[in-house]
């Protein structure tokens, strides 16, 4: 069984309060070289990380677009696939789920979306203090023929989590709730792993990771108690990977049924308005 390296925990970057952004917007993937710079898009998927959040409509408004389209709200832990957006600034608001559209919104916002780079938008937190926080996404390749992977810890159950092979080292070390850990290049092949926090059992993932992959684990609270983790597949050879980029194993993993809903076809430039404060990063390194 290979090692991966200890790594430590990394705050989420900060973004607006707000609602969460993991809605119906799934199955749109795009194969283009993701590298920052070359490309005059942009890369965002939405993510739904906060457990005890109900769903929520959101309201998206392209530049000059006069009618906003909605989509309708998902639950925790569904995260989209990459949508490949157009620079500029865009509008969003949030409502309850089958709230009116003449109801005030919980949340509304203006998002500049930039050429290059890659982001995940997240509605993170307890639900009485959300936040939206946005995730700097790294989808270059990996050197080597090594794979990447971080782990994005999403469990309140478990607010500080230990991530360490099955049979060996400690691998990420009390990583906070609402954290990401730095990408880490590692040897591909299949790795077993142990997901523990303070007084709860432990749940044990297998993966497999692709030499020239990137990777993130998400580790969320299971529906039946105790841990699940999901291995999204996010870029390889430095592409962007098309829809269906879940790759499943045993253990914590397999089975979890957070899939992707489809994006409404012609959606794919107002779901940008959901990309909020991309430009402003806060960063807190505890390793």
């Amino acid at each position: 069984m290979r090692m991966l390296p200890t790594i430590g925990p990394r705050r989420l970057l900060a973004g607006a309060g707000a609602l969460l952004l993991g809605t119906t917007l799934a199955a749109v993937g795009v194969s283009t070289p993701a590298s920052a710079g070359a490309d005059p898009v942009g890369y965002v998927r939405l993510a739904h990380l906060s457990p005890d959040t109900p769903a929520v409509d959101v309201y998206l408004a392209a530049p000059d677009t006069a009618k906003p389209r909605v989509f309708p709200a998902v639950g925790y832990g569904v995260v989209s696939d990459y949508l490949e957006l157009a620079p500029g600034r865009y509008a969003v608001a949030m409502r309850e789920a089958g709230a009116p559209a003449s109801d005030p919104p919980v949340l509304t916002t203006e998002v500049a979306v930039t050429s290059g780079g890659a982001y995940t938008v997240a509605g993170v937190g307890r639900h009485a203090d959300l936040g939206l926080r946005v995730l700097n996404d790294d989808l270059s390749a990996p050197t080597g023929g090594r794979a990447k992977v971080r782990v994005v810890q999403a469990s309140v159950r478990t607010p500080v989590l230990d991530v360490a092979a099955a049979d060996g080292p400690m691998i990420a070390n009390g990583v906070q709730f609402a954290t990401t850990t730095d990408y880490h290049q590692v040897e591909p092949g299949s790795w077993r792993l142990r997901l523990t926090g303070a007084g709860g059992p432990s749940t044990d993932t297998e993966v497999r990771l692709t030499g020239g992959a990137v990777y993130s684990l998400l580790v969320l609270d299971a529906k039946q108690g105790g841990l699940t983790a999901e291995l999204r597949r996010d870029a390889e050879g430095g592409t962007v990977v098309p829809a269906g980029g879940v790759d499943t194993g045993a253990g914590g993993i397999a089975g979890t049924g957070r899939g992707g809903y489809p994006l409404v076809a012609g959606g794919l430039a107002a779901a940008a308005v959901a990309v909020s404060l991309l430009l402003w990063r806060r960063r807190r390194t505890t390793w």
